[in-house]
């Protein structure tokens, strides 16, 4: 999945901390996401800049006008598939304002119904998305794991590892059922057979979680 690397986009909205595997990496700043990156080099600067009030003097910054179709975050994931990533680690997209926060929910369910992996850190958690397929969690992960279905209707679930497991089950997105599991000290995974899952679980060490996309 992540063959050419990762590519990182860091968001205006808050994040516990940023931490970037430099390795086959690729870094957008989406608007008031370049003052969130501090001392990290941004290969690319995109967005309307009514967060950041100002348009930075970096050697790739893309304008974009204030009226537009697509959020900032989401520009900057375009430009990421036009340099060819197909894995995308999101910061600075949870909590804040709730509109944005689904916006970039659905924005990492479209890359999943495309063939791409997106992953949101923020809030404590880790957000992503599955469809038609199935994702390991973390084998040492320990916490709340939560699963959705984004489509209205996710069929063949599977819930393996888990404190409370599924089996060839109808996930509806009408039905919190999926909410507030729990990690067993074991490897869990999470599939469907038919629609997009949306995973969340909680994480506190973002490296550990960055260096395995690194790893597969």
């Amino acid at each position: 999945m992540c063959d050419k690397g990762v590519c990182y986009i860091v968001g205006a909205g808050d994040t516990e901390g940023i931490y970037i595997n430099r390795e086959d990496s690729f870094v957008i700043a989406a608007d008031g996401g370049f003052e969130r990156l501090g001392d990290i080099a941004a290969d690319i600067v995109v967005g309307d800049f009514d967060s950041l009030g100002f348009i930075p003097k970096q050697k790739e910054t893309v304008v974009l006008p204030e009226e537009k179709d697509d959020t900032d975050t989401a520009y900057a994931v375009s430009l990421g598939i036009e340099k060819g990533f197909k894995t995308f680690v999101i910061y600075g997209g949870m909590g804040g304002r709730p509109d944005h926060t689904l916006a970039n929910i659905s924005l990492i369910a479209d890359l999943s119904a495309r063939g791409y992996r997106g992953y949101l850190i923020g809030e404590g958690f880790v957000t992503t998305a599955v469809t038609n397929g199935e994702i390991k969690l973390p084998v040492n992960a320990d916490g709340t794991v939560s699963v959705f279905a984004f489509s209205d209707k996710c069929e063949g679930v599977n819930i393996e590892g888990l404190k409370y497991t599924l089996h060839n089950y109808t996930l509806r997105s009408n039905r919190a059922l999926g909410v507030s599991n729990a990690f067993i000290g074991q490897g869990a995974t999470v599939s469907s057979k038919n629609g997009t899952l949306i995973v969340m679980w909680q994480e506190y060490d973002i490296k550990k979680v960055i260096d395995n996309l690194k790893n597969k």
